[in-house]
């Protein structure tokens, strides 16, 4: 590319960023500085946008700084991508700032505002900014609207809320659509509201507004945190009557919904027909061999991703597989698996990771490499490290390791019983009665809490 062209410079950047290609964007406009191109207010928006979306705020302030000393400030894209950047960066005050500072306020502006208000629970404020703007000579449109909607519902307001909202769009002449309404029934998912999101979703019905793909693969991990297969085997022939079985974002539900709903079967023959995978898909499908059982499946399908498609892999890629090693007790596959996560991929382990590893050395007997291994995490242990831990120790009747545990576990969970009765029970089978006794009638003094096991099933 000759260096001197800055209108290529600028069409590149702003490609990469338009197709979600924000990382490469930013390396594109490093590029371009190290060539001591000058800059201009075109190539400005691209860049920030992608750093709203890398979460890339000091880089963002930076170009915030070139946007003072170049005087770009008044234009007006410059400024709508700055509020953007700010507000996706979680910056809400710096994004206020900007927009009280601009004279000509426009529509693009007030909404990414509204995005940001509403993205990190500040719903009543975005209310508030959304009044103001008949006095900048602005009008709400639907995707004020819908921005707004989805706030309130994230938060988890009544549904009056919700109802009024819906009111408010019909008096300034917009008409909800499916978004407005998926909108919702996705904040009564988050808020594990499930029955009013299937109330949401017949009433969307009955307005004759038809479902996207959005909406059937909002709607369909209710079906699976209910065990509900029969609900979810209905909006699977809904989506094949309006032609979106074959969306995967709908698929991917689907696989995910069977699969966790014990249907296996259904959810590896949608799998296996896919022409196209994302990552859920793999992930999903990798768990639900994990969990019933079929694990040397789950691995398979783990070296077929890396093998096929390596840039889809994730976090939550290798927990499905260290679960299913820790299942099938491949101690020195899991083992390596937890290495290649972390040189080969760059991936952070997480909370899960730690528990998954602790798991799979404590069924393999390994206590002492499992209690290392918690002593040098660099992040602190949660109760599901410890439960592991614990749970090993009293497969094995380690009694040292197994106090070390329950120890820490009542300092995360101190109105809890069952640790202590997890506890109680290491000592039994070790013989000493004794202990168990003080450990019952401490039990009962401090009155902790024993929660009953329990199962979702569905009634016919």
């Amino acid at each position: 590319m000759p260096v001197t062209n800055i209108r290529r410079w600028i069409l590149l950047i702003g490609a990469y960023a338009r197709h979600g290609y924000y990382q490469e964007a930013l390396d594109i406009y490093a590029q371009m500085q190290k060539q001591g191109i000058k800059y201009n207010q075109f190539v400005i928006p691209s860049v920030l946008k992608a750093c709203g979306n890398v979460s890339g705020c000091r880089m963002g302030e930076k170009i915030h700084c070139i946007v003072f000393k170049c005087l770009f400030e008044s234009d007006v894209f410059v400024s709508s991508a700055l509020i953007d950047m700010y507000s996706k960066c979680g910056e809400l005050e710096m994004a206020k700032r900007v927009f009280d500072e601009m004279v000509d306020k426009d529509l693009v502006a007030v909404n990414a505002l509204v995005l940001g208000y509403a993205q990190h629970g500040f719903a009543k404020e975005a209310m508030t900014l959304v009044e103001k703007m008949k006095t900048f000579g602005l009008d709400p449109n639907v995707v004020t609207w819908n921005t707004l909607i989805a706030g309130f519902a994230q938060k988890g307001d009544e549904q009056e809320t919700v109802d009024r909202l819906f009111e408010l769009m019909r008096v300034n002449g917009v008409e909800p659509d499916v978004v407005s309404w998926t909108s919702v029934i996705s904040g009564f998912v988050q808020n594990f509201r499930c029955h009013q999101a299937f109330g949401t979703f017949r009433q969307m019905l009955s307005c004759g507004i038809y479902p996207s793909s959005a909406t059937i693969s909002t709607l369909l991990p209710v079906c699976a945190s209910l065990a509900k297969v029969m609900r979810g085997k209905e909006i699977h022939g809904y989506a094949m009557v309006i032609g979106l079985e074959n969306n995967i974002y709908v698929t991917s539900a689907l696989v995910d919904m069977y699969s966790k709903c014990g249907f296996i079967s259904e959810a590896r023959i949608l799998f296996y027909k896919m022409s196209e995978r994302n990552t859920a898909t793999w992930n999903s499908m990798i768990f639900g061999c994990a969990n019933h059982g079929c694990c040397n499946e789950a691995i398979k399908l783990f070296n077929q991703m890396e093998n096929e498609e390596s840039k889809k892999l994730d976090h939550l890629t290798f927990t499905a597989v260290l679960t299913a090693c820790s299942h099938a007790a491949l101690t020195d596959l899991g083992q390596s698996l937890f290495l290649l996560m972390q040189e080969k991929y760059k991936i952070v382990p997480r909370l899960e990771h730690y528990a998954s590893v602790v798991d799979l050395l404590g069924r393999a007997g390994k206590i002492n490499e499992a209690y290392d291994l918690i002593k040098t995490m660099p992040i602190k242990p949660d109760l599901f490290v410890w439960g592991a831990l614990l749970g090993a120790c009293r497969n094995h009747g380690n009694i040292d390791i197994a106090e070390i545990a329950a120890k820490h576990l009542s300092e995360l969970e101190p109105d809890s019983a069952g640790n202590n009765l997890l506890l109680s029970s290491v000592y039994a089978d070790a013989g000493s009665w004794g202990t168990v006794t003080r450990l019952k009638k401490k039990i009962k003094k401090k009155k902790l809490q024993k929660f009953s096991a329990c199962s979702w099933t569905e009634g016919s």
